[in-house]
């Protein structure tokens, strides 16, 4: 077998091979050739310099009509005389096309277009590659018309654009959150060594949550799974130490990072101080889902424990209870109420419906 390859370039690679062997290797390279541009979905096309078709391979809508197409070109094939406008492509694309055609023709350099062209389902792209075809004197005697969809390409490239769009809002959002952390965290520490330690411990429970949310695609985190995170985050068995009962459901981004908080910041105080700094403690937590005033439903959230006679709750205010009472509500659109009698704490807070999914 005898071969040569075309002239050499960029180290070695070449641009073509040329197989010079007999006239039925000849065409099962044509055939191969075929096979080729079928699986990958290219079309070609060739034309005379006055634009009449001479032959077209593995043309498909909305380049031809659906009514077929054969291998010889011509006018049965279902493209036009000019290749151009065959009353499925918008006139304006098609006398795109056919001007950079005829500039192909009368300059001999190649073209390139990038085309939308409207469908059903929406809109198709097709990238478009026009190059001359010379004869032996260098004479430009034809068109050779390569089209490659590119529409999947297109919307992956769109969806990627929307969701780094999602990724840098919600990371405004976050940014924005531990900001306000930091300031009220160090508005309420005595010493840098107290800041530090409570503003670690509320950063770890937003990475916590904000894992969840980052597990879902950005979708949110259901709220049995949120709430038995952060209470086991401080070696509390969420299956002892934890009763969930009521509804479970999925929060939005913003919900999950808000309630999040608070669930760490009632864990938190329940280790210092309440049911869970006992081996035998146990916080209850219930969700129930209510009409709001406004006629829709509203997740109605409870956190509850009893913390005992002796138990040495701080009396003055802290950054914890101003992030259960304020903070979470305020982001979330919610009311809230932390109410500490005798020898039980009980936490109120009311979700609206725009925070959660039940489905």
């Amino acid at each position: 077998m005898q071969s040569r390859t075309g002239d050499m370039k960029d180290g070695g690679r070449s641009d073509e091979i040329i197989a010079l062997q007999s006239a039925e290797s000849g065409m099962q390279l044509g055939r191969a050739l075929l096979h080729a541009l079928h699986n990958a979905g290219i079309s070609v096309l060739y034309q005379d310099r006055e634009m009449k078709t001479v032959w077209a391979r593995n043309m498909r809508p909305p380049w031809i009509s659906d009514t077929g197409v054969s291998d010889t070109g011509g006018s049965e094939t279902g493209v036009s005389d000019t290749g151009d406008s065959n009353g499925i492509l918008p006139l304006a694309q098609a006398e795109r096309i056919g001007a950079a055609k005829r500039k192909v023709v009368a300059s001999g350099n190649p073209e390139h277009l990038e085309l939308s062209i409207p469908a059903d389902d929406g809109v198709r792209w097709f990238q478009i590659w026009i190059d001359a075809d010379h004869d032996d004197g260098g004479a430009v005697q034809g068109v050779v018309t390569t089209m490659v969809e590119t529409t999947e390409q297109k919307r992956r490239e769109q969806t990627l654009k929307t969701l780094l769009r999602e990724v840098s809002h919600r990371s405004k959002n976050l940014l924005a959150i531990i900001q306000s952390i930091a300031t009220q965290t160090s508005r309420y520490s005595d010493t840098l060594s107290d800041f530090l330690t409570r503003f670690r411990g509320r950063l770890q429970s937003l990475a916590s949550s904000q894992d969840l949310v980052t597990s879902s695609n950005w979708r949110g985190a259901a709220l049995r799974e949120l709430v038995s995170g952060q209470v086991g985050r401080y070696g509390a068995d969420p299956v002892r130490s934890l009763r969930f009962r009521g509804a479970n459901p999925y929060l939005n981004p913003n919900a999950a990072l808000h309630i999040g908080l608070a669930m760490h910041e009632l864990a938190v105080n329940s280790v210092s101080y309440g049911a869970l700094s006992r081996a035998d403690g146990f916080v209850e937590v219930t969700a129930d889902l209510t009409a709001a005033s406004a006629g829709e439903t509203a997740l109605s959230l409870t956190w509850a424990e009893a913390i005992g006679a002796n138990d040495n709750q701080p009396s003055e205010k802290r950054f914890g209870s101003v992030a259960l009472e304020r903070v979470v509500p305020a982001s979330l659109n919610g009311t809230a109420k932390l109410e500490i009698t005798g020898d039980r704490l009980e936490y109120h807070l009311v979700v609206p419906r725009g925070n959660f999914e039940t489905d």
